[in-house]
């Protein structure tokens, strides 16, 4: 499936350093179902998918490092002991908050060279940033024998994430990029960072993901105010986070909060409930509850959490029409980027085609439909 951007890192690495590379494949992730459960200490049901970044590592005789993106033809030489964050924005801030992290574990590293491209689509949010993060630190693990487990290596890639980056993200797109196992979603427990594999048969349903292209300005200050909203909830309610709490608790509060926090605390305390429900279809091989299940995440996300937009809501509602859409919510933060659909196989092409004439003719803007399939993890390419 990667084959072509496998073989491109490999050849552009050879051209640029006359040297045979290492290969490391690191996929993106979706989430299937348990939306902004993850800084609750939830659950979270994410998934590896067959688009992400190749990268091509070998180490260096030379006195600098060097760091080659090759889709955006962008080159940073630097030096291993001066490192320090770029403007924001900078992708070599991924690169180097890895290198940074690895050090300060007291670990030796020499110069190195690495040539990466990808193909997630941008903005969908798959989490790119976590593939490119997790090829970086499992490249410079075998290059080095640096030792590392691959739990250790996810919580460098989130370190570089928060220190260098300045994005203070969960562990759920490094765990799902890390761990992914093909056919497989992963039930995460965010409190504990354990997972279970459940193997999906989707029968005669595939998934398609359908981006609406826009990204509503809402997103960093409506995060940090549902963020907080919980979290005081749940100082309200004694315990250590909305995933200890039942409705019925949250119902002895109802009136020491405003009705709109007591509806995002019941969101989430309800979507967590969810992503159990979805390991039970998942193990009973019943894809039509799952896409239920699947359906009333995107209603809670967009009635109760209010982190949907016009364009997410509009396609959901399409799908649903549809009749062969049996699940679809949106994906990701909120306020743009994807929604993920369940639809059946001989259908796909069809709701393709309409939905996109749909959403062209409603906001005067294109869609993007992709497939995915679910992969394997971040691993080296023989």
């Amino acid at each position: 499936m990667n084959t072509a951007l496998i073989d491109d890192v490999k050849e552009a690495y050879i051209k640029e350093f006359n040297t045979e590379p290492i290969l490391i494949f690191s996929p993106g992730r979706i989430n299937i179902i348990g939306e902004h459960t993850d800084y609750n200490e939830g659950f979270v049901f994410p998934a590896a998918v067959d688009k992400g970044i190749a990268a091509a590592i070998q180490k260096s005789n030379s006195s600098v490092s060097t760091a080659y993106a090759l889709d955006m033809n962008s080159k940073v030489e630097f030096k291993l002991d001066a490192l320090k964050p770029l403007k924001e924005g900078s992708w070599e801030n991924y690169v180097f908050g890895v290198v940074a992290e690895i050090q300060n574990r007291n670990k030796v590293l020499g110069n190195f060279n690495i040539v990466f491209k990808g193909n997630i689509p941008s903005g969908a949010g798959m989490s790119s940033s976590a593939a490119l993060e997790n090829s970086v630190v499992f490249g410079l693990n075998e290059l080095f024998n640096l030792g590392f487990t691959k739990e250790e290596m996810i919580f460098i890639s989130q370190k570089a994430e928060h220190n260098y980056v300045g994005v203070n993200c969960g562990i759920m797109d490094q765990y799902a990029s890390m761990f992914g196992i093909k056919d497989h979603a992963l039930l995460l427990d965010c409190r504990t960072i354990k997972a279970k594999p459940y193997k999906i048969d989707f029968k005669n349903h595939q998934l398609l993901l359908i981006n609406t292209n826009v990204k509503h300005s809402l997103s960093d200050s409506a995060y940090n105010d549902r963020r907080s909203a919980c979290e005081h909830i749940a100082k309200l309610l004694h315990v250590k986070a909305l995933r200890d709490a039942t409705e019925d608790d949250l119902e002895t509060i109802k009136d020491a909060v405003t009705p709109t926090n007591y509806q995002k605390a019941l969101y989430v305390i309800q979507e967590n409930e969810r992503a159990r429900k979805a390991s039970k279809a998942m193990e009973e091989n019943d894809i039509e509850k799952l896409g239920e299940l699947i359906y009333g995440s995107h209603k809670g996300l967009s009635k109760q959490y209010k982190v949907s937009c016009e364009e997410l809501d509009f396609l959901v509602e399409k799908a649903k029409e549809s009749g062969y859409v049996i699940g679809a919510r949106m994906m990701g933060g909120g306020f743009g980027g994807c929604t993920i659909n369940l639809i059946e196989k001989e259908k796909a092409k069809i709701f393709k085609e309409s939905v996109s004439k749909a959403y062209k003719e409603k906001f005067n803007k294109e869609c993007s439909v992709y497939f995915v399939n679910l992969s394997d993890g971040t691993h080296l390419v023989k």
